[in-house]
């Protein structure tokens, strides 16, 4: 008996949304979004309806939406109003990595895509846009605790372009930038030179490239993909100036939160959770606005760029 390739095997792992098949199947642009923004970033029933606010933003710029999960041992690409429901409701959600989805799928556990576990499940859908908050980078203190998340692997390997605000800025971020030219990731800047730092539209640091419309981000795009051996681009949209935290404020804010999470002996990849909460209680839930606000930032360019790929 033949067996299938691995790709085919693959695909028989993946559920796409009738939406989003309807769209790939009629080369529509689509846009990724991942899933632990509703399982690990907010409260139900915030999280299911920021989930369903980006949705309708991306909708409103012409894209399609694309929210991807692990659900009862399928990967899900794209999902129904009840499935949002479910994810948004259910405890124990593993937090998925690209050393967790397997398990996820294989043990029936539901698991939320990061960043990294997005760009996989994107790429094998075929979708080439993916709209996030902020990227996961080297954590302070690295050279200590070798502390560096997986998605910086997955940049540079996977050929998604992803439209964030930059890198989350509780990291390393002159480090993480480092990692990223090392690994060979183009990190431009949208409609700035400067790289912006998720809560704050400036981080201090130059960004390495800078493009203003999303139809030259499409153009870089198109191009990259003749090189069939490139991984993906990050792109840094700067949240709109009137949601942001400034940078001299937030920096307290965050460094009180890092020093509460040594305190407490936090590690791996409870940090960033851990580390969020703590900012959200010190900001008295600012923090969480303007997430929410640069979130549909983004997954607005994010559709312009897909809707731009032709």
């Amino acid at each position: 008996m033949t067996q299938p390739s691995n790709a085919a095997a693959v695909q028989t792992l993946i559920v796409y949304s009738e939406e989003v098949s309807e769209a790939l199947a009629s080369a529509k642009p689509v846009v990724a979004l991942e899933s632990t923004i509703i399982t690990h970033g907010m409260p139900f029933p915030r999280n299911v309806e920021t989930a369903r606010q980006v949705e309708a933003d991306i909708r409103a710029e012409g894209a399609v939406p694309a929210t991807i999960a692990i659900m009862d041992g399928k990967l899900h690409v794209g999902l129904s109003d009840a499935d949002l429901d479910r994810l948004a409701q259910a405890e124990d959600v593993m937090k998925c990595s690209r050393a967790d989805m397997t398990f996820a799928l294989a043990t029936g556990r539901f698991g939320a895509t990061t960043v990294a576990a997005t760009m996989m499940a994107a790429h094998l859908a075929g979708v080439k846009v993916f709209a996030t908050g902020g990227i996961g980078g080297v954590h302070k203190g690295a050279e200590e605790t070798f502390d560096v998340s997986a998605d910086l692997d997955e940049l540079a390997r996977t050929p998604v372009c992803v439209v964030s605000a930059g890198a989350k800025a509780l990291l390393d971020i002159p480090k993480t930038l480092e990692v990223l030219e090392t690994k060979g990731v183009p990190v431009i800047a949208y409609g700035t030179e400067e790289l912006p730092a998720f809560w704050s539209r400036n981080s201090g640091l130059v960004a390495p490239y800078s493009l203003n419309s999303a139809s030259e981000i499409g153009q870089l795009l198109n191009m990259r993909a003749k090189f069939t051996d490139h991984g993906g681009v990050l792109i840094a949209n700067p949240v709109p100036e009137a949601d942001e935290i400034p940078r001299d404020e937030m920096s307290g804010y965050i460094d009180a939160a890092i020093k509460k999470a040594e305190r407490e002996k936090i590690r791996g990849k409870d940090v960033t959770p851990f580390v969020l909460g703590a900012i959200l209680e010190l900001t008295d839930g600012r923090s969480l606005d303007t997430n929410i606000a640069l979130v549909r930032n983004n997954a607005r360019l994010a559709a312009k760029i897909a809707a731009s790929l032709g």
